[in-house]
């Protein structure tokens, strides 16, 4: 049975992982803290944990064996730097951190501890990306040119983020922006994860709803590969239809999403063809329980980390091009 710690309940996933864990039969839920002491005894209380007030107290536990991190994303660095001399493996919600100089300090610390960290991203590791990785891989498409992601809802029409517990997701100093860091890291992993590192970007990143005006609420950047694939994501939090997720363009044919059928490849002329779904990896808790185990290889989970590393360091820089109006270099961390 692997323990798990749960280091703050501020983001708005903390509830599902916690069910996600209730229902399995291989981990359990061993302590809560919270930097909020009524939130941190609600969450104890609900899943027959126990509730600690002392972050270094819980870390030092004899009886867990991984942590779980919920925080605000501005509020990530503190806590990755606090459990990774620990060496136990470490699930952090996305992203990694909301700034390059903070991510720098995080790499840093898991580095020097040799601590497995993985962030909230799952995309990647579906069995349709899996397939569509694999896809790629054999060259069916031919000589790709282009990628679109679009990864988007309506949070802003809909006020998600009214409630008292999710309204920092409407605060810049503790998420860092808004759409654009929210649901647009997804598609950046995502995209990164497929065709390596971004050269540089060029984005528009504002607020078109005035629901939450102090932060964005949709935003579109051009990619620039270093394989020179060029690539588009959009993230938004006013999108109320549509078709969203990825699309690749090659020589051959192109992927893309049919909503009658999922994700499709198609020749110029041609039927579109089903793209096989390959296995799953893990992802979340499934992802921190395997890495308790050590059924993640060292090169899988040291090529994830560098895409949630370049992740923040290309949302930067798509927010320092929206600010400027102009391309931006990404920086390599």
């Amino acid at each position: 049975m692997v323990n798990v710690a749960m280091l703050s309940c501020g983001h708005v996933h903390t509830k599902g992982y916690c069910e996600t864990i209730a229902k399995r039969d291989d981990c359990r839920l061993a302590v809560v803290w919270d930097d909020m002491a009524s939130r941190g005894r609600q969450f104890a209380a609900d899943y027959d944990a126990a509730y600690s007030d002392d972050l270094a107290a819980t870390i030092a536990r004899d009886d867990v064996d991984g942590f779980i991190i919920c925080a605000e994303n501005a509020r990530h660095l503190p806590l990755i730097e606090a459990a990774a001399p620990a060496g136990k493996p470490i699930f952090c919600e996305k992203p990694l951190t909301t700034c390059v100089a903070d991510a720098v300090k995080a790499a840093a610390a898991i580095r020097k501890h040799g601590t497995t960290v993985f962030m909230g991203y799952f995309q990647p590791f579906s069995a349709t990306m899996q397939g569509v990785a694999a896809l790629l891989t054999a060259g069916t498409l031919g000589t790709v040119t282009h990628v679109r992601f679009r990864n988007a809802h309506h949070a802003a029409y809909g006020r998600w983020f009214d409630r008292p517990e999710v309204a920092w997701f409407t605060d810049p100093q503790l998420a860092g922006g808004g759409a654009f860091m929210d649901m647009g890291t997804h598609a950046i992993h995502a995209v990164r994860t497929l065709f390596g590192p971004v050269r540089r970007v060029c984005a528009r990143i504002d607020n078109a709803s005035g629901v939450y005006p102090k932060v964005d609420d949709n935003g579109i950047a051009l990619l620039e590969f270093a394989s020179g694939v060029r690539g588009t994501v959009e993230a938004s939090w006013v999108q109320t239809g549509g078709v969203g997720g990825l699309e690749v363009t090659g020589s051959e044919a192109t992927l893309f999403n049919n909503p009658a059928r999922g994700c499709v490849y198609a020749a110029p002329g041609g039927e579109p063809q089903p793209v096989e779904p390959a296995e799953a990896k893990p992802d979340r808790v499934s992802r921190l329980v395997a890495a308790i185990e050590g059924r993640l290889t060292d090169t899988e989970l040291a090529d994830d980390l560098a895409c949630a590393i370049d992740a923040v360091a290309i949302i930067e820089a798509c927010y320092e091009s929206s600010r400027k109006h102009c391309w931006v270099d990404v920086p390599t961390i």
